[in-house]
């Protein structure tokens, strides 16, 4: 999800949640302790120089039930961001305490904004010699004739 969406989703709400993949919500007296933009620069194992931004929330629960972060006070504190920190419209990333900090990535699904799990990857298959995953298929779609007939082509 890209900041202007985060932005936009706000504008909408009257109350910000978020659901963990388990299908646990993060407790509603959560607080955004950090707004900022990540930047990676880095050489993958194929050689290749990579550069990538993402805007990052992180999450934190506090043991301050009184207090809950309302959308448009979420917005002010992107829109801050925005300017101070030179923040473009870049995809979000959320940190959150588990057991140990994770990353996930954000949707939002109509109601809550979902934290989605995050893989890790080779970024140069191909100089690694890493095989390219074989598609599956069904065996009843690859042919309409019957395998072994006659003029059938299986052996």
């Amino acid at each position: 999800m890209k900041l202007s969406e985060v932005k936009s989703t706000l504008n909408k709400l009257k109350t910000i949640g978020f659901q963990l993949p388990n299908g646990e919500l993060v407790p509603n007296h959560f607080h955004v302790t950090e707004v900022g933009k990540i930047t990676k620069h880095f050489i993958d194992c194929g050689g290749t120089v990579r550069h990538e931004e993402v805007v990052n929330f992180q999450l934190w629960n506090a043991n301050d039930y009184d207090h809950r972060l309302h959308p448009e006070k979420l917005a002010n504190i992107i829109e801050l961001s925005e300017k101070v920190l030179n923040i473009g419209d870049l995809e979000v990333e959320v940190e959150y305490q588990a057991d140990t900090i994770g990353k996930f990535g954000l949707e939002f699904n109509g109601k809550h904004f979902l934290l989605t799990s995050k893989q890790t990857d080779c970024l140069a298959k191909d100089n690694c010699g890493i095989p390219v995953e074989k598609p599956k298929v069904k065996l009843s779609e690859l042919n309409d004739e019957p395998c072994c007939s006659p003029n059938g082509n299986c052996c």
